[in-house]
């Protein structure tokens, strides 16, 4: 199981883990929530080169559709083709198997991004 309290968290719901300059990114599971069940997920090809604040793909739900959104800038290294196939696991394991990217960045690249804290602060207020 992930440790939450070592993840950073965006005001717009994702996650990102950090292992060196490799970051981990997915959407919370308050997120995947408040969607509703998934059943559509585009992610970026592998090599593109994203901003922090860019829309990097999209995220259907039953509800709706939701953009994602980078969190950092780097370049996508890995897509998580499960997610593509089964886009359920987003709901069923959003900090696990859900994993939707993973991106390399500058060293820093999550410094000012809230700590779990501040992001649960931010969800129920």
């Amino acid at each position: 199981m992930t440790d939450l309290n070592s993840l950073k968290y965006t005001d717009e719901h994702e996650w990102i883990a950090a292992d060196g300059d490799t970051l981990t990114i997915g959407i919370t599971d308050y997120a995947a929530e408040k969607l509703g069940d998934v059943v559509f997920v585009e992610l970026p090809a592998v090599g593109t080169e994203i901003t922090a604040g860019s829309v990097v793909g999209e995220i259907e739900s039953t509800k709706s559709v939701g953009e994602l959104y980078a969190p950092v800038a780097g370049t996508v290294v890995e897509i998580n083709d499960a997610v593509v196939d089964d886009p359920s696991l987003v709901n069923s394991e959003p900090f696990e198997g859900g994993w939707l990217i993973k991106v390399s960045a500058a060293a820093g690249a999550v410094d000012g991004l809230l700590d779990r804290d501040a992001y649960v602060a931010l969800t129920e207020g």
